[in-house]
């Protein structure tokens, strides 16, 4: 390995996962500053590798349990946008391959953006099957935000192309579901299956946002999403409601 250039050395690491102890050893009595540099970057990547890779275990382990029991088909389902002023609630349900990877997957939330697009991309193509549903403002004032969710969560877990065995809910228990469920608390981070649930009904609700905005410009939708931020505030107090408000919320009729 000694003979090796530094461009060899970086293209032998960067086409590995793994190396032999061997060449581990000669790689760190290699006094040159371009091989140390290009095999620290290597040990960097692997433990970072390593991380989510055990971050996957932890987060499959109920799935795994649960496929391993017999459970073929598994539905991961979770919402976005109880808590917006405006637009709809949307809810999706996953049901995930068992040979499904995706390392860095987590609640939306802690997801960045644009992570979050590849990842519903990657979702979305390799779902066994999966469903978005959601409820508008005027569902959401006729039986509250709450009761208007788990309407939504229910037609999708109804629409899936394939029955599911089990419900992984995150929270929830759904009223009126045939099939076996389980409540998971803080599911989105716990369950891969949530998880991807969580990110598909976020880039969707992100994108009908986005189009509210160019429906009703002033309130900045594309970037608040409904939420009460104060410049969606301050053009709620200047323009009044739109169609999309949620006018049984008390800061819509208030400002």
């Amino acid at each position: 390995m000694h003979k090796m250039t530094i461009k060899d050395i970086k293209n032998f690491l960067d086409a590995r996962t793994e190396i032999a102890a061997q060449e581990e050893d000669l790689l760190r009595a290699d006094d040159r500053t371009g091989v140390k540099a290009v095999f620290s970057a290597w040990e960097k990547r692997k433990d970072k590798e390593s991380a989510l890779r055990a971050r996957w275990e932890e987060m499959s382990r109920i799935e795994r349990e649960l496929w391993a029991s017999g459970h073929a088909y598994i539905a991961g389902i979770d919402e976005v946008g109880r808590g917006p002023l405006a637009g709809p609630v949307v809810t999706a349900a996953v049901v995930l391959p068992q040979n499904f990877y995706l390392p860095g997957l987590n609640d939306s939330k802690k997801v960045p953006e644009r992570q979050r697009r590849e990842m519903y991309a990657h979702i979305t193509a390799n779902a066994v099957a999966y469903c978005v549903t959601s409820c508008g403002p005027d569902i959401i004032d006729q039986i509250n935000i709450y009761q208007a969710t788990l309407r939504a969560m229910a037609q999708a877990v109804a629409n899936l192309a394939v029955t599911p065995s089990i419900t992984l809910n995150d929270a929830v228990k759904i009223p009126h579901l045939t099939v076996e469920q389980r409540p998971i608390i803080g599911g989105d981070g716990k369950s891969i299956s949530i998880a991807a649930a969580s990110i598909v009904a976020k880039v969707e609700r992100d994108a009908m946002m986005a189009e509210y905005d160019k429906q009703f410009p002033g309130y900045g939708f594309a970037a608040n999403m409904g939420y009460g931020t104060a410049e969606h505030l301050a053009a709620l107090r200047r323009l009044g409601p739109t169609p999309i408000h949620r006018r049984s919320f008390a800061r819509v009729i208030n400002e």
